[in-house]
């Protein structure tokens, strides 16, 4: 069964390959540009990312390129391949990307997205050639950004609305991501380490009491088995992440990254209906509404948060400014505009 991050990567991998014919004249006929790919596919050189790379292999001829490409089903080692100058470019979840670029890594802050509309917005301008520079740090560049989802948090007891309330849960969290023992500390949760698919497996046996995810996990890998009989999907994702994929700008052709970010911005409305269609398949029953009042809460609870993971220079403080900008000019009225104290 396809897992829902080899979705993701086709889903973003088809930025470079969709409509190529439209610039075929643009790369002459006789000057090829060798690059090798790390691919990340968690099923590996049997999952679908191998037809797409077929595919984009005879389309990266009209951008210039000679695509080769090798499959990991680790996406550390995927990335240590390429930082060991063993491929030019691999694909990863944006968190990962903070390495790389700490700038485009902090799109994934917690609460600091709250919609796909404000992160097509984001993503827009980070694509933009204006934008250029940022997406150049060191050795690397980012050319291309879409969106890996929605992540809403499971539960097995819905009753819990409140931040005190997680205190003494079992949480199943990634242990490379910084700001997950901040958040742990901060809320009482115990960590449990997990890798992205075994926290669904460990959700449904009862061996965490929490999990996350996009609602694309729910059908194939039977998240109602953990859900049942007192849990529940709160409605409202608590973060957006992205997928990124890095080069050795050094290595690209002229030209080829201002074109791949454009194309994952065309692609965009696609991207986010494949994200948003299975959200429709998970039953109204397992859904939490949080009330408003609370919902105003833990969006100020956020906030802190973040202030203060970006003192620590866990995020990227230009980040969350743009972030703050993006929310303002979509809801002006919010109480985070006028506040004393802003990201």
């Amino acid at each position: 069964m396809p897992s829902p991050l080899s979705f993701f990567l086709i889903a973003l991998l088809l930025s470079f390959i969709s409509h190529a014919q439209a610039i075929e004249n643009d790369v002459p006929d006789k000057t090829y540009v060798p690059l090798h790919m790390c691919v990340w596919d968690p099923i590996g050189q049997a999952g679908p990312a191998q037809k797409i790379m077929a595919e984009a292999k005879i389309y990266a001829y009209n951008w210039g390129v000679d695509l080769t490409y090798d499959f990991y089903s680790d996406e550390r080692i995927a990335i240590e391949e390429f930082k060991l100058k063993r491929c030019d470019l691999v694909n990863m979840l944006g968190f990962r990307a903070r390495e790389f670029n700490a700038f485009t890594g902090s799109l994934g802050a917690i609460g600091a997205i709250p919609s796909y509309e404000h992160l097509g917005i984001i993503i827009k301008s980070l694509s933009s050639d204006k934008a250029a520079k940022l997406m150049r740090v060191g050795d690397y560049e980012i050319i291309g950004i879409g969106p890996a989802g929605a992540i809403f948090m499971f539960t097995r007891d819905r009753s819990i609305l409140l931040p005190q309330d997680f205190a003494g849960k079992r949480m199943a969290v990634l242990d490379d991501i910084p700001e997950s023992a901040y958040l742990s500390k901060k809320y009482g949760i115990t960590p449990v380490s997990s890798t992205i698919f075994n926290s669904f497996l460990k959700f449904n046996n009862g061996s965490v009491d929490l999990t996350a995810g996009p609602a694309i996990v729910y059908e194939p890998f039977e998240m109602h088995k953990g859900l049942e009989p007192d849990g529940g999907i709160y409605a409202e994702p608590f973060v957006y992440i992205t997928m990124q994929v890095i080069a050795r700008w050094d290595a690209l052709p002229a030209d080829f990254s201002t074109k791949a970010r454009r194309k994952a911005v065309e692609k965009y409305p696609e991207f986010v209906k494949f994200l948003k269609d299975p959200e429709a398949t998970i039953p109204e029953k397992y859904w939490i509404d949080i009330p408003d009042d609370l919902y105003d809460y833990w969006v100020e609870d956020f906030r802190q948060s973040r202030i203060e993971l970006g003192d620590m220079g866990i995020y990227d403080q230009r980040t969350l400014k743009l972030m703050r900008k993006v929310r303002c000019k979509l809801d002006p009225n919010s109480a985070e505009c006028s506040a004393k104290k802003k990201e």
